[in-house]
């Protein structure tokens, strides 16, 4: 199974278990500027799912679109747990949704360090419940698109198995 195909996969199983339970997703997303968002969508149906995605790739956007606090930003650094777990929460905050997943990372070429290397993500997943967790991968065999589109595909999984309780 080719990626694109295994994230058009989960993107519909996510629907179709979202849109069965009545629920509705919010993404915010950094690194993979909209792309989660976009799979989602791709979905027929989704419009009952998907409530809003925001890309917030500065952190001027985190702050203003999401309400992480720049002390947050400046203290763990944009690409980190905290500031994840605050995208996520903001994201529900700012929106309608019962389940928000985020994603924050560092896509390359460039950017990383010793301590962030190129191809650390950052998941956060936040549902009204309470719920939040907040999950870090290091895709470093591939370059920038293959460190987004592996953030992709970890995202939606993250969001499914929540939804299915497998997680």
């Amino acid at each position: 199974m080719t990626q694109t195909h295994r994230i058009w996969s989960l993107a519909q199983a996510i629907i179709d278990k979202a849109g069965a339970e009545g629920m509705t997703v919010a993404t915010a997303e950094s690194c993979t500027g909209g792309m989660i968002a976009a799979a989602l969508t791709d979905v027929p149906g989704s419009s009952a799912v998907v409530d809003r995605g925001f890309v917030t790739y500065s952190n001027e956007a985190k702050a203003e679109m999401l309400g992480v606090p720049m002390k947050l930003i400046d203290e763990n650094g944009a690409v980190s747990a905290p500031v994840a777990r605050a995208m996520a929460l903001g994201a529900l905050h700012a929106s309608r949704a019962d389940i928000a997943v985020a994603v924050t990372g560092i896509a390359g070429p460039s950017g990383g360090t010793d301590r962030k290397p190129v191809g650390l993500v950052w998941f956060g997943l936040a549902q009204r419940s309470g719920l939040t967790r907040v999950e870090r991968r290091v895709f470093s065999e591939g370059g920038r698109d293959f460190v987004r589109t592996k953030a992709v595909e970890t995202a939606l999984h993250l969001v499914l198995t929540q939804l299915t309780g497998t997680g």
